[in-house]
């Protein structure tokens, strides 16, 4: 991982682990809405494909996962595939689940969509592998009748069945009768599944937090207020409030909710800078100090000095309320949060949560944009080298949202073919295609980092050759992907792309389940491409592997295979053998005896692809080079 994006959210973990780890904390408080059983029941044999139609807000993004991921473990891949193909068609296998989402795709756009559909359905068809469409609700007369048999309509789950198993899995009972209030009814019978997620987790930060009372009715009633009444007190307190100086407190206070008293101030000041607004000419000394503005402003100072609000989320409604409400200031706004995080007075901490409300903002209303030109503003050249955490988080952010996560993905693809990229961005967008998403986009992450691997020698970009390999090594089917890929595009960047197969020829390259075939189709271009001086390391390494353990023992009839039988490659082969058996190991040493008969095994097979009798106690001493072969 870079050290200069090491504090992604997910640092350290398995991103593909982490993505099955959300599934099964999703599975545990999925209520299935009317009719999956049937859409169950359509998916249960291999080769299947499912189309999810429903009411907008039904839930028919969870219920399309749960289909999936509820057909139980395979050694196959669980991966979400988007609507707009890239290069190549669908590489499926049996046992693999697929999982695509169109249910923001716009209309103009829903035909192309629909052609990529049927073209994955082809190949989940023929490889025996299951598939399941979330279409846009409201376009089913423009959906495609071949696809139209495949329509599953869902219904709406029960609300109160959703919120209780949401507060259950948290460790929350209400009785019956605790949950009767006629705001409540009204929620559970009209709102989104996620609207009803996030209320029941309200009522579980109120609970965690210590100070909202000991019960759930206290736990709810603050909940219920956060998500019901804060809109209108916040527009009465901006609307109260109509200094420049006292919006700039609040909103900062709000954005940097749990900073230094400190951080707020100065933050506040870097707003009203950042917006061009004049400073007070008042004297200073004359002026209010911090702790009464504060109070004026109903914001509170903790003993440890950090900054809150009283009740639950009233922070988010303050953010909600300028993003919603001040929409010239937007871009404003995202400078700001572009200067304000260099602030000395924010710690690591402080940051994150700033990058993380700034993303939600900015997403909410429809501003994406804002969040990669942040990213490319914190790696510049003259940006600070500490911002690059935050350069990485506020693109995996864009990655992780159901809307916009495929515009984000685009954005990534316009960068790294772009002609001009600092290498700060190369260093950050090589994190997160490794990180976050080779988790969920495995091939579209591989792509990415190829090209960011070609583009240059640099330090930055051999970072980008190490992740690819090592996203290669995963799997033998990406490993086959990337190698097929290279060889393919020998036609440019040839030394690089000549350079990376030659590192998939290595030992530690490879997965697990280790691909005999594409191995030999990458040793087959090197060998015939590159000088003997480039792979003979490669061969020597291989032949240790062998010597050292008779499971790489294969190899051997691999790399012979690669020559392809001709005489000048058989006879380098020899060469590079004879060098590795005289040379003395350095792991263990007086064993050239030893290393000579692993080498013997090669020897033998290379004279009988040349028609030669071949010789029992054959050695180096017996030709010093393969011309008299």
């Amino acid at each position: 991982m870079l050290a200069s994006a090491d504090r992604l959210v997910r640092t350290g973990a398995d991103p593909q682990q982490v993505v099955r780890n959300r599934r099964i904390q999703l599975s545990r408080r999925f209520i299935p809405p009317r009719d999956y059983v049937r859409a169950s029941e359509r998916l249960a044999d291999p080769g299947s494909v499912v189309l999810l139609d429903g009411p907008r807000g039904g839930g028919r993004r969870t219920a399309a996962i749960m289909l999936l991921h509820r057909l139980g473990e395979s050694d196959g891949r669980f991966e979400e595939l988007s609507g707009e193909r890239e290069e190549g068609s669908l590489d499926a296998a049996p046992g693999d689940r697929f999982f695509v989402d169109l249910s923001n795709t716009a209309e103009d756009k829903y035909f192309d969509a629909q052609r990529t559909v049927t073209a994955y359905r082809t190949a989940i068809e023929t490889c025996d592998a299951r598939m399941v469409v979330v279409v846009p609700a409201g376009l089913d007369y423009l959906l495609d009748p071949e696809l139209a048999t495949l329509v599953v309509r869902l219904g709406r789950p029960r609300g109160m069945s959703v919120f209780r198993q949401h507060l259950r899995v948290d460790g929350i009972s209400p009785e019956p009768e605790q949950l009767t209030a006629p705001e409540l009814t009204e929620l559970l019978e009209r709102s989104p599944m996620r609207e009803l997620a996030r209320l029941a987790d309200m009522v579980r930060r109120a609970r965690d937090s210590g100070q909202y009372g000991d019960d759930f009715t206290s736990w709810y009633a603050e909940a219920i207020a956060a998500v019901t009444n804060w809109t209108d007190r916040v527009a009465s307190q901006v609307k109260q409030h109509r200094a420049a100086h006292q919006r700039a407190l609040l909103l900062t206070a709000a954005m940097f909710n749990g900073a230094s008293a400190d951080a707020v101030f100065h933050g506040s000041r870097t707003l009203l800078e950042t917006l061009d607004h004049g400073e007070d000419e008042t004297p200073r000394l004359a002026q209010a100090d911090l702790g009464e503005q504060l109070t004026a402003l109903d914001i509170r100072r903790d003993r440890e000095g950090r900054i809150g609000f009283d009740h639950l989320a009233y922070d988010s409604a303050v953010r909600t309320h300028f993003w919603v409400n001040f929409p010239d200031l937007r871009a404003g706004l995202r400078t700001w949060v572009q200067r304000s995080a260099e602030l000395p007075s924010l710690t690591a901490d402080d940051r994150k949560e700033l990058v993380a409300r700034f993303a939600e903002q900015s997403l909410g209303v429809g501003c994406p944009e804002h969040l990669w030109t942040l990213a490319e503003a914190w790696t510049q050249p003259t940006a600070s080298k500490t911002l690059h955490p935050e350069a990485a988080a506020v693109l995996e952010h864009g990655l992780n949202h159901e809307r916009y996560a495929a515009k984000f993905r685009s954005q990534i693809y316009q960068w790294v073919t772009s002609s001009r990229l600092s290498a700060d961005l190369v260093r950050v967008l090589t994190g997160v295609c490794q990180q976050v998403m080779a988790a969920t986009h495995p091939d579209q992450a591989m792509v990415r980092l190829h090209h960011l691997a070609v583009r240059g020698g640099g330090e930055e970009h051999q970072v980008a050759r190490a992740a690819l390999i090592e996203l290669a090594a995963r799997s033998r089917r990406l490993y086959r992907r990337l190698v097929e890929r290279l060889q393919s595009r020998l036609h440019a960047q040839r030394e690089h792309n000549l350079a990376l197969l030659t590192e998939l020829a290595e030992p530690a390259s490879l997965p697990r389940d280790i691909p005999w075939p594409e191995l030999s189709a990458a040793w087959h271009t090197v060998l015939a491409e590159r000088p003997m001086a480039d792979w003979a390391p490669a061969v020597h390494r291989w032949l240790s592997a062998v010597h050292e353990n008779e499971r790489w023992a294969p190899v051997l009839r691999v790399l012979m295979a690669a020559t392809s039988n001709r005489r000048d490659l058989l006879d380098r082969l020899y060469v590079v053998t004879c060098d590795w058996a005289l040379t003395e190991s350095q792991v263990v040493p007086y064993d050239r005896a030893a290393r000579e008969a692993t080498a013997a095994r090669l020897w033998q097979m290379i004279d009988l692809a040349q028609g030669a009798d071949v010789v029992d106690d054959d050695a180096p001493g017996a030709s010093d080079s393969g011309e008299n072969r």
